[in-house]
Formats: C-alpha cells, sequence, structure tokens
C-alpha cells in the first residue's frame, strides 16, 4: 500500500512510518525539514508545509496525519483537519487516519469526556479540547473515509509488546487501572488498522495490557 505520514518526524509520527516500512508499505515522510528525519532510507520524503499539501495526497491508499501544535497553536489541530478534508473527500480511494488524544474519550454513559473532568490535568486542556473538536468535525463528515485513533492517558516511547486491547470511544484501564500505551504498540495497532479496516468512519482506541 501507499502510505503517507505526515508530522512523520515527531515521536509517533517516526514510529509509525518505521512500522509501516517494516511491513513492506510504500511510505512517503511528509516533513517541513527533511534535517528533522533520523532516518530517510527507504522512504520517500516530502518536504511540505501541511497547509500547501494538494491533490498529490489522493494517490495514497492511506494519509496518516500525526501532526502535534504547540502550545499557544491548538488551533491548529482544527485547522489542518479541516485543510485535509477538503484536500480528500474528492477522493474514494483514500482514507485519513487521524492520530488523536485520549482526552475526548468519554468516562461514563453521560458523555462526559475525560478532559471535561475535575482530574484531567489543566496544561493538557488546550490540546485535548482542540483534538476533541477534530473528531466532531470528522464525525460530520459525509464523503470522506476516515478513522480517528486515540491511544491511552499516557503516551510515551517504549517498546512494541503486541499486548494491547482495543476499544472504541470509552476510556479504558487494564488490569493494573493503568491507561498506557507504547508509541511503538499504537504504530503496530495502526497498521493493523489501516491492512485490515475496521473502525472507518469511526473512532477507536488500544491500551497496554
Amino acid at each position: 500500500m501507499k502510505i503517507a505520514v505526515i508530522g512523520a518526524a515527531g515521536r509517533a509520527g517516526s514510529r509509525i512510518v518505521e512500522e509501516a516500512k517494516s511491513r513492506g508499505h510504500e511510505v512517503t515522510a511528509i516533513v517541513r525539514s527533511a534535517a528533522n528525519l533520523t532516518s530517510t532510507d527507504d522512504i520517500n520524503v516530502l518536504v511540505k508545509d501541511v497547509f500547501q499539501l494538494g491533490n498529490e495526497l489522493t494517490e495514497f491508499d492511506a494519509v496518516i496525519n500525526s501532526t502535534s501544535a504547540k502550545p499557544g497553536e491548538e488551533h491548529l489541530h482544527v485547522e489542518i483537519i479541516n485543510h485535509l478534508i477538503a484536500v480528500l473527500k474528492s477522493s474514494s480511494d483514500t482514507i485519513l487516519y487521524n492520530v488523536g488524544g485520549a482526552g475526548s474519550l468519554l468516562v461514563d454513559d453521560k458523555g462526559t469526556r475525560l478532559f471535561e473532568t475535575t482530574e484531567f490535568p489543566a496544561i493538557y486542556y488546550a490540546t485535548a479540547k482542540a483534538q476533541s473538536d477534530q473528531l466532531d468535525v470528522l464525525r460530520k463528515e459525509k464523503e470522506l473515509k476516515w478513522t480517528f485513533f486515540s491511544p491511552a492517558a499516557i503516551f510515551e516511547p517504549g517498546h512494541k509488546t503486541g499486548k494491547v486491547r482495543l476499544g472504541e470511544d470509552h476510556f479504558l484501564l487494564n488490569d493494573q487501572h493503568e491507561s498506557k500505551i507504547s508509541m511503538e504498540d499504537y504504530a503496530s495497532v495502526l497498521l493493523d488498522e489501516i491492512e485490515n479496516p475496521q473502525f472507518t468512519n469511526r473512532r477507536f482506541t488500544a491500551i497496554n495490557v
């Protein structure tokens, strides 16, 4: 498959690139500067700002948005998703995958999202709200094929264990009452979804068990 990773030099994006490459896919890393890539072996590199991307994205089977906005620029999450929708909605063959956040996951059956709870760290509120808004935008989109993948609350580099549990809209805890997933396991689950779609036009989540 032809897979594009926007934000390929980031912590999550770089691991998604490596996982896709290891599975034999044709991978294009989309970055603002090639100097930010640790390796360009066996991948294509496209140097462009996300807002400069256009119809070239429709050439891919999967486009993965793994961009992250700096503090104070959280509004870019929504602007980026709106731009990608505008570009890709005309393509019936391309699926947009969005690396989301845990903050939009539901913590009860009343629709309360994690970032709306009193325990949620205030420092992450703006990002969580913006990523939740991303999901709302995607859910209103009727033409585009998309999947929104929320990680667990603790989303850090680690190891690929293969020990994961999937969920949909609700916040998950493992048997140790932890919500965490390594970026390596996240990348693996995402590639599983790309290769065998189960959550098209839906959100899902995963945790390490």
